[in-house]
């Protein structure tokens, strides 16, 4: 009877045991699937595919072009957000995400970085999960919503600014400007978010010519 009733306690704990391993086991896969998905991001070419919906101050960019780059003078609002030293910049970047391996490549989620000529643009999360199968494309749309009231007081950055959404001159040569997004995905494990180590950086050479 006793031996019975050890072999019952021996089955059970196995049971419980099995019962508390079993998530952990399948966590542990999960994490190593998400970590061979974001490496196969990391090899992923990219560009930077179009760019719209760029609103300074709540005015559209193409509105403010003068002869000697931005026109403050035809916007009053962005003359009084001087004033606040509070400029909004809303746009939209679509950024084109190219996978030549043979491995699946996605993120759930991910923190971003915008940097115009080494100076940060704008920085925010997506939640939109990234998939791309082996040998096709996405285009990722990030959004940009940042004060960029420190940026337009610096002359060189702001001249950046202007030779990215302001048409040339006729007879000048269409300047480029460098424009970095910087992405670092979220890794789930359980309940709890890792972020990855370091970003994903990728740096363009862009021109108004990407706008829609």
């Amino acid at each position: 009877m006793r031996w019975h009733k050890c072999r019952y306690v021996k089955i059970n704990m196995k049971k419980q045991l099995l019962t508390y391993l079993l998530p952990l086991v399948l966590a542990g896969c999960g994490v190593n699937k998400q970590v061979k998905y974001t490496k196969a991001l990391e090899d992923c070419k990219y560009d930077i595919l179009s760019a719209d919906s760029i609103y300074i101050a709540n005015v559209n960019a193409k509105d403010l072009a003068g002869k000697d780059g931005i026109d403050y003078t035809k916007a009053p609002r962005l003359a009084l957000a001087f004033l606040r030293k509070e400029i909004p910049l809303d746009a939209r970047v679509n950024l084109k995400v190219s996978n030549p391996g043979r491995k699946m490549a996605a993120i759930n989620e991910f923190e971003y970085k915008i940097l115009l000529e080494n100076r940060q643009l704008a920085e925010g999360f997506s939640q939109n999960k990234v998939t791309v199968g082996p040998g096709s494309t996405v285009v990722v749309p990030i959004l940009i919503n940042s004060n960029i009231y420190g940026l337009l007081s610096d002359k060189k950055t702001q001249n950046a600014i202007a030779d990215f959404v302001l048409a040339p001159a006729q007879g000048e040569d269409e300047k480029k400007s460098k424009l970095t997004i910087k992405i670092k995905p979220t890794i789930e494990v359980g309940s709890k978010k890792i972020k990855y180590p370091g970003y994903i950086t990728i740096d363009k050479e862009i021109s108004r010519k990407i706008l829609l």
